[in-house]
């Protein structure tokens, strides 16, 4: 009974997570409209920084989805790994509570080194976009809410659908055990981070991303007008760190090579 009441949980939170997200995005519209008063700002789709605005704001979303993915599955093959290598049942009954508080404590670091390098990009991204100018900026932003939201949209329901796909097999067709089950196991790896994971953190995401950049535009504004040198060597220098914690949000937790015994 449990088993086919999950499926009505998933679809409940691939319906109520858009909403989440929604109250996020119209939070990010009023932030933004005060950045764009604050600075006097005119938008234009033909100038070159709006442009180049709009698709970094995407390039993060997409990002961040891969790298919280990516921290959940690097997360779970060590945890499995674990498993494999010092818990042995057919020699006990069940799992020491140590060994089973030790993959506990597996799962809960990756998922901490994670989102340390997605904070750290997020942080260090909003600040140099901020000093690379206004129009840049506050497109980037509008990016940020706009891709989320249908990024997020997607995930949610994706997710839910993979996942839903699993237990229409193991409850409707009771098929557990079959190619067909092997098959839609699928559905836990990928509907499981798409639902639970990268489509809810885009929530915080756009809500932090936005509110703190009512405070980086105002701090670009004035060390711009004081000093251009000093704010194109701040972007430049941010810009860096989060290409850095980029590249350690997909390399540094990437899973090894060798194949699982």
């Amino acid at each position: 009974m449990l088993e086919a009441n999950d499926s009505a949980g998933n679809t409940f939170k691939a319906t109520s997570k858009p909403v989440l997200i929604g109250t996020a995005v119209i939070g990010a519209t009023t932030m933004i409209f005060s950045i764009i008063l604050l600075l006097h700002l005119k938008l234009d789709l033909i100038d070159a920084r709006v442009l180049i605005g709009l698709i970094l704001g995407g390039a993060v979303i997409y990002w961040f989805s891969g790298a919280a993915i990516q921290a959940v599955s690097t997360g779970a093959y060590r945890a499995v790994n674990y498993i494999k290598e010092h818990i042995k049942l057919d020699t006990k009954k069940a799992a020491s509570v140590e060994d089973s508080k030790t993959v506990v404590k597996i799962c809960t670091q990756y998922a901490q080194k994670g989102m340390f390098n997605i904070f750290i990009v997020i942080f260090s991204f909003a600040i140099a976009f901020a000093f690379f100018g206004p129009e840049l900026f506050a497109s980037y932003l509008i990016s940020i809410a706009i891709f989320g939201l249908y990024q997020a949209l997607y995930m949610a329901n994706a997710g839910g659908a993979w996942d839903n796909a699993k237990k229409v097999v193991e409850v409707d067709l009771n098929e557990k055990g079959t190619p067909l089950h092997d098959a839609s196991v699928v559905g836990d790896t990928v509907g499981d981070p798409y639902k639970d994971t990268a489509s809810v953190a885009l929530n915080p995401i756009i809500k932090f991303t936005t509110l703190f950049g009512l405070l980086a535009a105002e701090m670009s504004a004035k060390v711009s007008e004081e000093n251009p040198n000093l704010a194109l060597g701040i972007a430049c220098t941010f810009l860096a760190i989060g290409l850095v914690f980029v590249w350690r949000s997909f390399y540094a937790m990437r899973i090894e090579a060798k194949k699982m015994d």
